[in-house]
């Protein structure tokens, strides 16, 4: 057992640094592990060869939740000289192990020897248990999950990026289980009830990225032309529903070997679907590990949008076994660079794969996501200063993910599509099996395309937010201005070089240049050889919105592009960025919501998915602010609202038809879900009929996987505590589901209920026995009505919360999602009391984000409510019909 901590500890040195000491490193693991999936504890064994650069008499290295066994602390200097530790002192606030030996070690490499035992948590963290049901009986499975700093909770180890080492593990588990590590069987040998597997030495990877798991699994099995063996690995009597993330493994494996120039380095793939995973997925070297919804596909309950998450997600994976695996960020700074990377080529693959998705328009979503965090004052750079580990969790965000593949996108764009292929692959093999920074891979990038890239690039990554471009045209001169924006509307001090897109017009004339000063001034003749005399000439700019910036034209120029909409001359991604800015502005209140809502009413005829998707959203957040800020006006605005989609609704209908597109199947769900919480009173009635016949007869064709989740949000409106047979159904189809896709589409629907007794109920039951805690989040947003039910739950459960998930992100959803709806300053005052007491460094960024959201909706509050034209606006609209 490790010593106790004191507080006068000689070791004081080594505590609250944000990176472990340097005098000594890994090369190699030795690791044996022991899972009892009976008692959930673990016992293990390690040795590492350590390497000695410099004289010390302590090794520091990262342990958390574990117990070093007395007396199990040896070092062996390569001339196989014996040093036993004096002293072993488990720092647990630092996740740090302090070994103290009597005299210096030798420089050089020696082995160091570690005996530890563990308990198998429940956290989703570490190494953890996951629990199945296999022949109507529950059963434990032992799983791992070490990013981002997680392998210290399953053994002893330097715990960071740039610690990279080889890895040689054996494990000793029941000889009926399947065993699964990053890299093939060696050896197999069954004792009795236990079974040794061990597995062939690793490359050399990041602790973060060693995976075990062990449980009792089916698998449908492929290879790729190079002779990799691919599998997937799910639980038993669901192997058909891993063909499909099968297909798409086996081609986007040889998608990337083309694109990076080399192929994939390891002889196997695994993929396994873990029933309680807390992210998406992970990308352990070798054995990537989802959950079930990111990776299993039934072609019986499935949505079109189930199929479109599982390929996107399958391909962001197996994007990081290049980038992330081989070559991996040095430090948690340059998170980024691994997440980012792996959002935008996974798109690459997705088109490639599926060119009917148009996934490429659809990436404008991941765009927006991630100007609406970079949006806020709360928000932070690409690269964040990472001082504790503690800090890691709240940065796997929007900013890491969107905005990161955003600027990636952007400079692509830039740069050129070759080009930029070439500088990739040059980068990938120079720093393939090494760590780099993000300077490394803007240095290569320099120098393959002669552009000044590091100048570019270090606006975008080095400091947080973006900017909004203005634009005026007079005398036939465009004027250019850049400022920070930022929704609270405050005045921000960034300033970037903006790759500047746009057109006159038509697409035929187009130019591009670098925006560097805070404003210039264009003759826009000499600019593009285009005149803008005439009214209808449109000038747009950000062209298919591969810069992430946003653009506020002025009067006469907005008016055009209004024009040009009606009129259909612009393209899908144009017509998605100018609705987007729009809705940005005017939360931003330098925008009125009448003219946002006049905008909106040029896409009466619009049909791209994309484009409506983002309508539909906008359309839902308009609504709760008009109910927050001028209620008198929400029957009219929904009304304008239902008469916008009528168009579209249909021309697509209730039932699908045969052949129809990928989107046109998503799309149908959206819209009736959209018009459902609108109050159409059809869509309504429809969605009910539906669903009774549904409850006699579960294949039934009137409710195919693409429209469950708009027929369960239509009845959950209805339901109130005297009339609530339709609830009391939705979770009869809950618990007699196998299918997690099902399960969360469900929970998504439930707090569409307008009665909070009855919301009250929804989200103590997400809290039972019954949802499992990764799937808690897709209950919490609740209706208008429920959000202060929604508040008293989550003040009165969080300390119950905090104990079940502990840090980590998923903690974080619970107040975003909670918080973030409300839309008055007592309210976050309210919110700030709260957790003043119970703050901690895991939920630090996140409250602060979710507080200025609510400050924000406030100021937007008190601006439509001193709009004097919109009651008229509102009116107009909604008389219009579709």
């Amino acid at each position: 057992m490790a010593e106790k901590e004191t507080t006068n500890s000689k070791y004081q040195q080594f505590k609250r640094q944000p990176r472990l000491p340097k005098f000594a490193l890994p090369k190699r693991y030795d690791l044996k592990l022991k899972p009892d999936l009976t008692a959930c504890k673990f016992s293990g064994a390690v040795d590492i060869s350590v390497d000695v650069v410099s004289d010390t008499k302590f090794l520091v290295l990262n342990a958390a939740d574990l117990s070093v066994r007395a007396n199990s602390v040896h070092f062996t200097s390569s001339s196989n000289k014996a040093f036993d530790a004096v002293a072993v002192e488990l720092c647990e606030e630092d996740e740090i192990l302090v070994l103290e030996f009597a005299e210096s070690l030798p420089i050089g490499v020696g082995n160091l020897s570690i005996a530890f035992d563990g308990t198998l948590n429940d956290r989703m963290k570490g190494f953890y248990r996951s629990v199945y049901e296999h022949n109507g009986e529950k059963k434990n499975m032992a799983v791992t999950q070490f990013e981002p700093a997680d392998a210290r909770r399953c053994f002893p180890c330097w715990d960071e990026p740039a610690c990279k080492a080889t890895f040689k593990i054996t494990l000793e588990v029941p000889s009926e289980l399947v065993a699964l590590s990053n890299m093939p069987i060696l050896e197999e040998k069954v004792n009795g009830n236990l079974k040794t597997v061990s597995y062939q030495e690793s490359p050399i990877m990041s602790t973060y990225l060693v995976a075990v798991v062990v449980g009792l699994f089916d698998y449908v099995e492929d290879q790729t032309p190079d002779g990799v063996v691919v599998r997937v690995y799910c639980k038993v009597g669901m192997v058909d529903q891993g063909k499909f993330a099968l297909d798409v493994a086996v081609k986007t494996l040889g998608i990337y070997k083309e694109y990076f120039a080399l192929p994939y380095s390891l002889p196997k793939l695994d993929m396994i679907a873990i029933p309680d995973f807390a992210a998406g997925a992970m990308e352990n070297y070798g054995l990537v590990t989802y959950r079930e919804t990111a990776l299993l596909y039934d072609d019986k309950h499935s949505a079109a949008a189930n199929k479109q998450r599982v390929a996107t997600v399958v391909a962001h994976e197996l994007a990081h076994q290049w980038f992330g695996n081989l070559v991996t960020m040095e430090w948690w700074t340059h998170l980024w660079l691994n997440e980012g990377f792996a959002t935008w080529v996974s798109y690459l693959a997705a088109d490639a794969l599926f060119p009917e998705w148009q996934i490429w328009t659809q990436f404008t979503d991941e765009s927006t996501e991630g100007l609406r965090l970079d949006g806020l004052s709360e928000s932070h750079p690409i690269e964040v200063d990472i001082n504790h580990a503690a800090e890691i969790d709240e940065i796997f965000d929007s900013i890491s993910y969107r905005k990161g593949a955003s600027v990636i996108r952007m400079l692509q764009s830039y740069l050129g599509a070759e080009c930029f292929q070439r500088a990739l692959a040059s980068y990938i093999k120079k720093y393939a099996c090494s760590n780099a920074k993000t300077e490394d891979l803007w240095s290569v990038l320099e120098e393959s395309s002669g552009e000044p890239v590091n100048k570019l690039m270090n606006s975008w990554t080095k400091q947080k937010g973006y900017p909004v471009v203005s634009a005026k045209l007079k005398d036939q001169i465009l004027e250019l201005e850049q400022s920070h924006f930022l929704l609270s509307g405050s005045p921000g001090d960034g300033q970037w070089v903006v790759p500047v897109t746009l057109c006159c017009g038509s697409y035929d004339s187009r130019k591009s240049f670098l925006l560097q000063a805070k404003s210039e001034a264009h003759d826009i003749k000499e600019l593009l050889g285009a005149s803008v005399s005439k009214s209808s000439s449109w000038v747009k700019i950000n062209l298919d919105q591969a810069g992430f910036y946003r653009v506020k034209y002025d009067d006469d120029l907005s008016a055009r592009l209004r024009h040009a909409i009606e009129k259909k001359y612009l393209s899908t991604m144009d017509r998605y960025g100018i609705l987007d800015d729009s809705y940005a502005l005017s939360m931003a209140c330098q925008q009125s919501l009448a003219s946002l809502l006049a905008l909106m009413g040029a896409y009466k005829e619009e049909i791209d998915y994309t484009v409506l998707s983002n309508l539909i959203s906008i359309s839902a957040k308009v609504v709760r602010v008009a109910a927050d800020a001028v209620p008198h006006l929400l029957d009219n605005i929904k009304l304008f609202f239902i008469n916008l989609f009528q168009y579209s609704a249909g021309r697509l209908g209730w039932d699908p038809k045969p052949g129809e597109s990928h989107l046109d199947a998503m799309l149908r769900g959206e819209l009736l879900t959209a018009l459902a919480l609108f109050g159409h009173e059809e869509t309504q009635k429809e969605a009910s009929r539906r669903f009774s016949i549904f409850l006699d007869d579960r294949d039934t064709p009137v409710l195919p996987p693409d429209l469950r989740r708009a027929v369960y949000v239509a009845v959950m409106q209805k339901v109130n505590k005297s009339n609530r047979s339709c609830y009391d159904s939705l979770l009869r189809v809950y618990r007699e589901s196998d299918l997690s896709q099902e399960k969360t589409r469900i929970l998504g629907s439930l707090g569409s209920c307008q009665d909070p007794e009855v919301i009250l109920e929804i989200l103590n039951f997400l809290l039972s026995s019954e949802v499992r805690s990764q799937d808690v989040v897709h209950g919490l947003g609740v209706s208008r009505e429920g959000r202060e039910i929604a508040w008293k739950w989550l003040k009165d459960n969080w300390d119950q919360i905090v104990k079940t998930y502990g840090a980590g992100f998923l903690v974080t959803r619970f107040i975003s999602a909670v918080v973030s709806p409300f839309s008055s300053c007592e309210k976050a005052a309210e919110v700030e009391e709260f957790f003043a007491s119970r703050m901690k460094p895991f939920i630090a960024r996140t409250l602060k984000q979710s507080i200025e959201r609510v400050l924000i909706n406030a100021k937007w509050v008190h601006s439509i409510q001193n709009e004097e034209n919109l009651e008229d606006v509102v009116t107009e609209l909604a008389c219009r019909k579709s």
